[in-house]
């Protein structure tokens, strides 16, 4: 009888003072830093390709930027539904063409544009800040100048982030992208690790407290 209450006790012992891992609750916080995104799943960009890298074609690209922006902008302003978006932009299109030789005229430039609304506009792979936006066809207005062989200015106008000016990303080819796609599920998971928040308990000393 005592062997086996002496058993009992080394049993209740052991399992006391074994350590037991307690993974906590990820906050808010860190749950919302998961489910972020800078470009919702539907979304309608604007790109504009300028004439040539020279400082002339890239400063009436910027002309060209702020007039066609501040248009859209108003234009989409209190919108929640991209259909009715995309209904007003698709009708509008005429209306951007406008604007675009109004700026050419007043930048004194004969060059040729021209102005679609398509859903098969071709993006590079860009890095901006921690995102990385893979190339592919995109939903969006596309504005060319001339030759259209100079960098290119883009950003989403619905919902509106044209405050962001994705342009300033990174160029990153294919092979690239796949090398940061892997390099950022490292992070992700080496970051996850860390921020986890790990605290051991013993199970015999909380249970006689």
């Amino acid at each position: 009888m005592k062997k086996l209450l002496w058993i009992i006790i080394i049993t209740i012992l052991f399992i006391g003072f074994y350590p037991q891992k307690i993974m906590s609750e990820p906050s808010n916080q860190q749950i919302n830093e998961q489910n972020y995104q800078v470009i919702p799943d539907e979304a309608i960009r604007l790109r504009i390709l300028a004439n040539s890298d020279k400082e002339g074609d890239q400063a009436v690209k910027h002309q060209v930027r702020d007039a066609v922006n501040e248009e859209v902008t108003k234009w989409v302003e209190g919108f929640s539904d991209i259909n009715a978006a995309r209904e007003l932009i698709s009708s509008q299109v005429h209306q951007l063409e406008q604007i675009v030789d109004d700026v050419l005229q007043e930048q004194n430039q004969t060059i040729e544009y021209s102005v679609s609304y398509r859903k098969d506009v071709k993006f590079p792979t860009k890095l901006y800040g921690n995102y990385l936006y893979p190339a592919g066809e995109y939903e969006a207005i596309l504005i060319t100048l001339g030759e259209a062989e100079g960098s290119n200015w883009w950003c989403v106008v619905f919902p509106p982030l044209c405050f962001l000016d994705f342009s300033f990303g990174t160029s990153v080819d294919a092979e690239e992208s796949e090398m940061d796609e892997e390099r950022e599920e490292q992070e992700d998971s080496e970051s996850s690790e860390e921020k986890e928040e790990v605290e051991y308990t013993f199970f015999f000393l909380k249970w006689f407290q």
